[in-house]
């Protein structure tokens, strides 16, 4: 079977990489353009484009793939090298442009989507991140029909993967990788024999999963202790949580519940250090406390808690700040 591929960070790159390995040819790869990216904010070619690349794959990196839009020739080029393809099928796994009518209709089979979620439940842009925010104890992957809708077209294959208590999105994102991969490998060789049952997507249970913006880094310290440390695995390794001690901005990597109180402390106002310790730094909330076991200062690394402290002394009754939030003009 030939196929086009259309994918851009290394959640897409998993999948080229099985797909390759599978052995089906992959005549195009779509990927978005070229990123400035580290400390010398050089222009680095996305996981996919590099794949491509090293081995023999033909790339194109469109700004737009509409023939009416802002980069009309961009996407007259895309137009061309897709039709030259003359592929069976198209995947997309997290590519980043909004595909036209045009480009559903170009395959044999059409497109095949790699949705990180167990559609309809957070369709969007950040499914991964939403279900550990909201205390999902379930996710899973959805292998779709591409429509011209937001994420609602018919689930092909559909697979469960259980969250863990303490996972972060880092962690998730290579399992639901793993298991994209295996599954869209799956769907094209059911494709190509017509063993595909489609499925339309139930009305009910629908959420979306807006992107993850960094303004949404601040810690609020007066949300319960069990949703901030969600939003604290939620947001690893992107955005980071972020709070102020001291006049200065530190990254909470890893917090929980405590299991067990640290030394006896009377409650205090959201925010304040109730107790310190070698297992965390215990914080008041806006309902229980908090214990932060992972921190970063900038600059520097990321240290266990009791690591931390040796170096950044923390005293009992400062007060955590949430980060201040700039209006844009």
């Amino acid at each position: 079977m030939k196929i086009v591929f259309a994918g851009t960070p290394a959640f897409a790159c998993v999948a080229l990489q099985q797909l390759h390995a599978a052995g089906f040819d992959i005549a195009l790869v779509l990927t978005q353009p070229d990123r400035p990216a580290g400390r010398g904010m050089k222009l680095q070619a996305s996981p996919v484009k590099q794949f491509a690349l090293a081995h023999g794959i033909a790339v194109a990196q469109p700004r737009s793939l509409r023939l009416d839009g802002k980069y009309p020739e961009d996407a007259a080029t895309a137009h061309e090298a897709i039709a030259a393809a003359k592929a069976d099928a198209m995947v997309v796994a997290a590519y980043g442009l909004i595909l036209p009518q045009w480009v559903l209709d170009a395959p044999r089979l059409g497109c095949f989507n790699i949705h990180a979620s167990l559609l309809p439940r957070w369709r969007g842009a950040a499914p991964i991140h939403r279900a550990i925010e909201a205390g999902d104890t379930q996710t899973g992957v959805t292998i779709m029909q591409m429509d011209a809708g937001l994420d609602t077209g018919d689930m092909l294959l559909i697979e469960p993967l259980a969250i863990a208590p303490d996972t972060t999105t880092a962690g998730l994102h290579d399992q639901l990788a793993d298991l994209g991969a295996r599954l869209i490998v799956d769907a094209l060789e059911l494709s190509a024999c017509g063993g595909l049952r489609p499925v339309a997507q139930p009305t009910e249970g629908v959420t979306y999963a807006h992107k993850i913006e960094k303004a949404e880094a601040a810690i609020d310290w007066g949300q319960p202790a069990a949703l901030i440390a969600r939003r604290v695995r939620a947001f690893d390794p992107f955005p980071g949580a972020q709070a102020v001690l001291a006049g200065e901005t530190i990254k909470l990597w890893s917090a929980r519940e405590p299991v067990q109180a640290l030394p006896a402390t009377p409650a205090g106002t959201p925010g304040q250090v109730l107790a310190v310790g070698a297992d965390g730094i215990e914080v008041q909330t806006g309902e229980g406390a908090l214990l932060i076991t992972e921190l970063q200062r900038p600059g520097g690394k990321r240290l266990a808690a009791g690591e931390f402290l040796r170096g950044h002394g923390i005293e009992v009754g400062q007060v955590f700040e949430p980060v201040a939030v700039r209006e844009p003009r």
